[in-house]
């Protein structure tokens, strides 16, 4: 079977930043599956795999606005260190979830801690954006999708 939409897909893949090193992957572990067509993975990642099949090896190479976009400036800020009063810890590179200004929850990268100013800058980038991919990729299985899958998703 073709991978094409409202198919239930598992692959295996690895992303490699420019220096060939492993940055991302299910390797080792658990096939990701996901359902084509409903925006579960990048873009880019979903156009290369559509008309795919079973067994099928193949590498990827995707650019930022079809991955997780280009870096956002705006989206670095400078936050009160008592934000983070209910951690235990906090350190640079870590990331966290915070409130955001809509109040729902928003995933940051502690990217400098000011202990001087008492001040602490975070990143709400995704730590890929503004990065061009490279992916090594492999297709487990292919199968049309239950209605379940589709009303619900994976986590229904």
């Amino acid at each position: 079977m073709n991978i094409s939409n409202n198919c239930y897909v598992e692959i295996h893949y690895a992303l490699y930043n420019e220096n060939k090193e492993v940055v991302d992957g299910s390797q080792g572990g658990e096939p990701l599956p996901y359902i084509h067509g409903k925006k579960n993975i990048i873009p880019g990642l979903e156009q290369a795999l559509e008309g795919r099949v079973a067994g099928d090896k193949f590498s990827v190479i995707v650019a930022p606005e079809l991955g997780y976009g280009e870096r956002d400036e705006e989206k670095i800020s400078i936050i009160d260190a008592e934000s983070f009063a209910g951690f235990d810890e906090i350190t640079e590179g870590l990331m966290c979830q915070i409130e955001g200004e809509d109040g729902q929850p928003q995933l940051v990268t502690i990217t400098h801690i000011d202990d001087e100013e008492g001040e602490v800058t975070i990143d709400a980038n995704h730590p890929f954006a503004g990065q061009t991919l490279n992916f090594e990729v492999e297709v487990i299985s292919v199968r049309e999708a239950t209605e379940a899958e589709l009303r619900d998703g994976l986590t229904g």
